[in-house]
């Protein structure tokens, strides 16, 4: 692997204990959301079939998307196969010093974090009742994915911890009676890289008919992420009167909504209104992930205002993002807690230049973050 052609940054992004915590305590509270049965009454409303049933475990590297606003962190985004981890551990290791080519395969206490996540969702859909052997990670051609190179190192840690792990597209997927088959032999748990979440594209149809019959520990999967990355979510986080009715203190009420943008369906608004307030504002499309799709409401023309779907185009505050200076240049800052169910894994940065975030900008990518 070299280094030079993935995307890490050489600049670290400073980050103080105090927002780490508040940014913690955020996770923390909606992962104990998550488990609530009123909460999972009121979101179940909204989500297709598939969504609905829990099959037992939590979501393989959850990512918790964050801007470092004048005010404090906010939150962005939550996704459910957040990627860049190893890269922005790559990006500390080679501002620590470390040979590039020594940092190639996962780091013990990485590979032993992410084998003790795969272990816990195989517990939780098996329940003991027969040993992990087989792992597939699966993405839409995933050699042509941006992060492939982080999906070998990951295959790789986990075949040094014993199991038998690989690479596949959902097309090498085959269901049968018994549960699901790659190269003929049969798959115990996915960890599932593609972004259709809900598992409605025609490629997907084998891996949901396994999921569906609970013959395949499916991680992360559409349950887990209707409850906690469906960006439709977000309107409930910050809506002060429908938390009055869930189960929370007042404490966390306020924890939620400083962290969480005001966000709203464009259905429920004022078209006018969100017009004339736009440049304040950022419109994303629920069903997309990351930063496809997303307008900024200062450089939206009228035209294109009017071709948003109200049904599902989520309206938020404008939460602008925080700047890290580096290398002569001024980037863009995001921050990611990659997270498993409640505990954290890691913290990652993105640097980019433009209107949204990329992995394009030159100097820019995943950076390695330093508390403060």
């Amino acid at each position: 692997m070299n280094i030079t052609d993935l995307p890490v940054s050489t600049v670290t992004v400073t980050l103080s204990r105090t927002d780490l915590r508040r940014m913690l305590s955020l996770v923390r509270l909606l992962y104990r959301l998550s488990q609530s049965d009123h909460y999972r009454q009121l979101v179940a409303l909204q989500l297709p079939e598939v969504a609905r049933f829990d099959p037992g475990h939590d979501g393989l590297m959850m990512g918790y998307d964050f801007h470092l606003t004048a005010d404090g962190p906010r939150l962005i985004e939550v996704n459910t196969n957040a990627g860049g981890a190893f890269l922005a551990w790559l990006a500390a290791a080679r501002r620590d010093g470390l040979n590039a080519l020594d940092t190639t395969p996962l780091q013990p206490r990485m590979r032993a974090r992410l084998l003790d996540s795969v272990r816990r969702e195989w517990q939780g859909f098996c329940a003991g009742s027969r040993p992990l052997q087989r792992v597939a990670i699966v993405d839409e051609d995933p050699q042509q994915q941006p992060l492939y190179a982080e999906m070998c190192v990951f295959r790789d840690g986990l075949q040094q911890a014993g199991l038998a792990v690989e690479i596949l597209t959902p097309q090498q997927c085959e269901v049968r009676e018994d549960g699901i088959y790659g190269r003929g032999e049969r798959i115990d748990l996915i960890y599932n890289r593609h972004c259709d979440f809900f598992l409605e594209d025609p490629p997907l149809a084998a891996i949901r008919t396994a999921y569906e019959q609970r013959t395949v520990c499916l991680s992360p999967n559409p349950f887990v992420y209707g409850l906690l990355a469906d960006k439709r979510r977000m309107v409930l986080w910050s809506d002060a009167e429908q938390l009055c009715d869930l189960p929370l203190s007042t404490a966390q009420i306020d924890l939620l909504l400083k962290l969480v943008p005001r966000s709203r369906l464009l259905a429920d608004c004022d078209p006018q209104q969100v017009w004339a307030q736009r440049k304040k504002l950022v419109l994303k499309p629920v069903s997309r992930f990351g930063s496809r799709g997303v307008l900024m409401g200062k450089s939206m023309s009228r035209h294109r205002f009017s071709e948003q779907d109200p049904q599902t185009t989520l309206v938020q505050q404008m939460a602008p993002p925080g700047v890290t200076e580096g290398d002569g240049e001024s980037f863009k800052t995001d921050l990611r807690l990659y997270v498993y169910r409640d505990r954290l894994l890691g913290i990652g940065a993105r640097l980019y230049q433009g209107q949204v975030t990329n992995l394009r900008t030159v100097g820019g990518g995943f950076a390695p973050v330093a508390l403060v």
